[in-house]
């Protein structure tokens, strides 16, 4: 059994079935909730991968330079040392975005508006020769909800998946730490829970709620047939044991010989 240290930036995005996911392929959960007062650790030491949640706050600061939230100077600090020291990482939705902008990439408040509910997106090309996207379909199915996008990837970023909307849907910096603007871990709570305290967001969009709720939960069956495998990977490659060795469900690993 390895450890993962899992930061839950926001108590509405919580680890969730993801967290399932990973424990189910063999990982044991550190989980910190610095929004309800957990320290963050210094560093990395002892831990086997690194899982970081999305949330309602931005990765970029205010104009008067405060950070989004009071602890993401010390978690941008700690995806410096993952990708550095090549610790799995996963980074979803916000955590994508704060692993951006720990290494010098950019993300605004996008001028295009929101992105919610499910969609697919596009696998790009160099999707081809990674460990964990080798094995994801051409156009996978995602679910959305974010204000916010990185518009320039770091330095020596992978661009892994793509929509014609949001460019840098998936990407991976080093060989071992990967970014998903989308969301994997939600469920239909979850996503209730979003579409009340958005509801007035989801108005100004012309989005019926319960249409939401429904549209998002009769998703999460493909949702997970795609990303629970793509969980078990990463498990089993913070693991040391890349081809899904383990406990958990039998791995639909595409193309695997």
């Amino acid at each position: 059994m390895g450890t993962a240290l899992v930061v839950e930036n926001d108590p509405a995005d919580d680890v969730r079935r993801l967290g399932e996911w990973l424990t189910e392929a063999g990982l044991t959960l550190e989980i910190r909730r610095p929004h309800a007062g957990d320290e963050l650790p210094e560093t990395l030491d002892g831990y086997d991968a690194f899982v970081v949640l999305g949330g309602d706050q931005s990765a970029f600061p205010a104009e008067d330079g405060t950070p989004g939230a009071p602890w993401f100077p010390a978690l941008e600090g700690l995806l410096r040392k993952a990708v550095r020291f090549r610790t799995p990482t996963l980074a979803v939705c916000l955590g994508a975005q704060l692993l951006a902008t720990a290494h010098n990439g950019t993300v605004i408040r996008s001028p295009s508006g929101p992105e919610i509910g499910p969609g697919l997106i596009g696998r790009r090309d160099a999707a081809d020769n990674d460990p964990l996207f080798r094995y994801v379909p051409l156009l996978p199915d995602v679910l959305q909800w974010h204000l916010d996008e990185i518009t320039e990837l770091p330095l020596g970023a992978v661009l892994l998946a793509a929509s014609t909307r949001f460019p840098h849907q998936a990407f991976r910096l080093g060989d071992r730490a990967w970014g998903l603007q989308f969301h994997i871990e939600c469920d239909t709570d979850m996503i209730a829970g979003w579409t009340a305290s958005d509801a007035g967001l989801l108005a100004d969009l012309g989005y019926a709620p319960d249409v939401v709720i429904d549209a998002c939960t009769a998703a999460l069956a493909d949702v997970e047939e795609i990303w629970q495998p793509f969980a078990a990977r990463f498990a089993a490659l913070a693991l040391g044991t890349p081809h899904g060795a383990g406990p958990g469900r039998p791995l639909p690993l595409l193309g695997q010989e």
